[in-house]
């Protein structure tokens, strides 16, 4: 795989180790030291991916995270010390595609980032779907949008995602296993705190009243699912 990532990480030691990893699996690797520095280098190189860590001089992660997602919708894997639920909480919401705790080895982390680089390449599949309706929710897979009554949602890359693999199969219960293997790209590795938060986080853009959602519900010890108006 010819994909370049830009590795963000203030700890050499953790710098060096992963880069050298990375290019083992096949990766073009750049690196940078700090939040700045790394801003900046993605800005002049635009890589395929950005290894992001949350706790960085100049710039901390999530300075930098906001700052690229206000321009562009590079995937970004997080990589925290730090993984109380509110980390993810931010993460995800400023637009992380995942997060990986330190410390990792370096097979879970290539597996992550391959994900995260299936899952953008996906994206041309769905050029010739049609739209996809769930109740006020209009979902254009082509144009990676979405609107609720007509007026467009601000979601992130992977809320479109889950709300698009629910709302395509309404009435069918999916397991948050099935949820990180088809919209995070794995399975085994995966934390089912990711689809928890994700789905708070649609609930709260979608739903009438997040607290008492109609439109994906828990069904408690089996997962969620997508529930159309009426049925």
């Amino acid at each position: 795989m010819d994909a370049r990532i830009l590795l963000v990480e203030d700890d050499p030691s953790i710098r060096e180790v992963t880069a050298l990893g990375l290019r083992a699996a096949g990766f073009t690797v750049a690196t940078a030291s700090d939040g700045a520095d790394g801003l900046e280098r993605w800005r002049a190189e635009r890589p395929d991916l950005v290894l992001l860590d949350v706790m960085l001089p100049r710039l901390d992660g999530l300075e930098v995270l906001r700052a690229i997602r206000r321009e562009a919708t590079t995937p970004v894997v997080m990589l925290t010390a730090r993984a109380d639920t509110i980390d993810v909480v931010v993460g995800l919401e400023s637009g992380a595609e995942d997060y990986v705790k330190k410390p990792f080895e370096m097979p879970e982390l290539v597996a992550r980032v391959r994900a995260a680089l299936r899952r953008r390449g996906a994206d041309a599949a769905e050029a010739t779907e049609g739209l996809v309706v769930l109740g006020p929710v209009s979902i254009d897979p082509s144009g990676r949008s979405a609107t609720l009554d007509g007026r467009d949602l601000s979601l992130t890359r992977t809320e479109l995602d889950l709300l698009l693999e629910l709302a395509r199969q309404p009435g069918r219960v999916l397991a948050r296993e099935t949820l990180l293997d088809h919209v995070w790209g794995y399975d085994f590795l995966g934390d089912s705190r990711l689809v928890d938060v994700a789905v708070g986080r649609l609930r709260a853009k979608i739903e009438a009243d997040p607290a008492s959602p109609s439109l994906i519900v828990t069904v408690r010890g089996a997962g969620y699912k997508a529930v159309r108006p009426g049925s």
